[in-house]
């Protein structure tokens, strides 16, 4: 769904942040996270959704009933690519994984580093090295 929404999203002069599917009764939540350097206005979101409701009810890449939702990623913003990863290398993320990693579905930590497909938290002075294959979903962390 990327690839279809990507060039609509940016002709706007936003940046498609990713795109979440998730079950939501008998229908699916499709949630598309737009960023802009001047941040996200509820105009923005609602001009986005008009655009990318049009492209799918065309395109019909969704079996069944869906709900459309348009939203910026907020600080708490989920990571979905390596690039995400990079962007915010020293600060801290929660990473929750398909598998087990030494005994551990869930790692918090500082993002120290990105080489190749791989992601490095630190948690607490251990170095966790995750493959990006391994992840199921990140978020950054916010401290007040």
């Amino acid at each position: 769904m990327v690839e279809l929404l990507y060039p609509v999203i940016t002709a706007m002069g936003f940046e498609l942040w990713g795109i979440e599917q998730l079950p939501d009764g008998k229908a699916t939540l499709v949630r598309v996270y737009i960023e802009h350097e001047s941040g996200i206005t509820l105009e923005d979101c609602t001009a986005v959704s008009r655009q990318v409701a049009g492209v799918l009810d065309v395109e019909d890449p969704i079996t069944g009933a869906y709900r459309l939702e348009i939203s910026s990623p907020g600080l708490d913003r989920p990571l979905f690519t390596l690039e995400h990863f990079s962007r915010f290398i020293g600060e801290h993320a929660r990473v929750h994984l398909r598998q087990k990693l030494e005994n551990r579905k869930r790692i918090s930590g500082q993002i120290s580093r990105i080489e190749e497909d791989q992601v490095t938290i630190d948690s607490d002075g251990t170095e966790y090295i995750i493959s990006a294959g391994l992840i199921e979903k990140a978020n950054l962390l916010v401290f007040i």
